[in-house]
């Protein structure tokens, strides 16, 4: 006879890394689900990320309390991209040390009769679901970040409102760069991969799209924008990912910071300023817009919400079916079970022949070569 298995009574949620429009559509879905499939009076709610959980601040999330928050953004659990249980920054004596604290956080939640812990999050809050999960903690992942660049699903959630985001930003510097005559850049997020600039530059029409896979050549630029002039097209949209660099150049970046993930990381950004400077010693008049921050805020787009409650709804199932280990991903327009140890393998970039480069090219839109 088949044995039964034993009824999930208590598990618990929570939002690492960056925040990004549809994080309270997912943390809405795992806990309503939770409560009609899995029979729970409540989900616990991790507050900032794992950093609740190194300092044990946590709350009960009831159905009431997810009522209504669908439609905003950010996440009403708070996030951290800075805590890693892995490796807690430390000062002792002028120096920074590192601690491991992971074993404390797996007490914790023994201490909680945690049997499940969902993690919404991109590469580095995932990468640490996927260690906590081999020191004993049932973990389910769901991929969210707006630059689009996690392993083993097509699409994040976030990404489609970051791209509308920045649409709405280009599409309203078109009429100042065609009345002043200038090269208006316009600065996105992405970190090394190309998504965002790639989605939106040619959504909104750009006539130069850079990305981090593509290195750029400044001259073919230059030759763009003054034959542009020459047709009468006295004004040029350039949109570049903060990632993007010069052909033989280096990423630009603003400073050094501590990440989600088990190491450091470069926050990138100032390219924008920096080819708005090339493009004015080359005699044409440019300006830059960074959009940064702007991309993450605000309401969630109808896609982002519909993708948010699925995977919520599917990563509560993957629990009844003690499926743990694994991500919640979006492949082929169907929801997907994958291993976090294959998402965390690497970044999800642009290819080379991905159809959109080709559709650029078609339309005579510039990549920087």
């Amino acid at each position: 006879m088949k044995q039964r298995k034993k009824k999930i009574r208590k598990i618990a949620i929570l939002t690492g890394g960056g925040d990004c429009p549809g994080l309270n559509a997912a943390i809405r879905a795992v806990v309503k689900s939770a409560i009609h499939e899995l029979g729970l009076n409540h989900v616990i709610g991790v507050q900032d990320g794992f950093a609740g959980l190194i300092e044990q601040r946590v709350r009960k999330l009831r159905y009431a309390d997810v009522s209504g928050i669908i439609t905003l953004g950010g996440t009403v659990l708070g996030a951290s991209n800075r805590a890693n249980p892995f490796k807690i920054p430390r000062e002792r004596k002028g120096e920074m040390t590192w601690e491991d604290r992971s074993d404390e956080v797996v007490r914790y939640c023994e201490k909680l009769k945690v049997e499940a812990l969902i993690c919404l999050g991109g590469d580095g809050t995932l990468g640490i679901a996927q260690k906590l999960f081999q020191k004993g903690i049932p973990v389910i992942g769901i991929p969210k970040t707006i630059d689009n660049d996690l392993l083993e699903t097509d699409v994040t959630i976030g990404f489609d409102t970051a791209v509308a985001k920045a649409c709405q930003a280009i599409d309203t510097l078109h009429s100042t760069a065609q009345s002043h005559h200038r090269v208006m850049i316009v600065e996105t997020m992405g970190r090394n991969a190309g998504w965002i600039a790639l989605y939106s530059g040619i959504a909104s029409g750009g006539d130069i799209l850079l990305i981090p896979e593509i290195p750029y050549d400044l001259e073919k630029i230059c030759t763009v924008v003054e034959e542009r002039s020459r047709r009468g097209r006295r004004f040029s949209i350039l949109v570049v990912a903060e990632g993007a660099r010069p052909r033989g150049g280096r990423q630009m970046y603003q400073e050094e910071i501590a990440g989600s993930g088990t190491d450091h990381r470069l926050r990138l950004g100032g390219i924008g300023k920096k080819i708005a400077g090339d493009l004015n010693r080359h005699g044409m008049e440019a300006r830059y817009a960074i959009l940064g921050h702007l991309l993450r805020g605000g309401w969630p787009s109808t896609s982002d919400r519909m993708l948010a409650t699925h995977l919520g709804v599917e990563a509560v199932r993957a629990i009844a079916d003690r499926d743990f280990g694994k991500m919640i991903a979006w492949k082929n327009g169907a929801v997907a079970r994958v291993s976090l140890h294959q998402v965390i393998r690497g970044q999800r970039l642009v290819p080379k022949n991905h159809p959109y480069l080709e559709i650029a090219r078609s339309l005579n839109v510039c990549l920087g070569i």
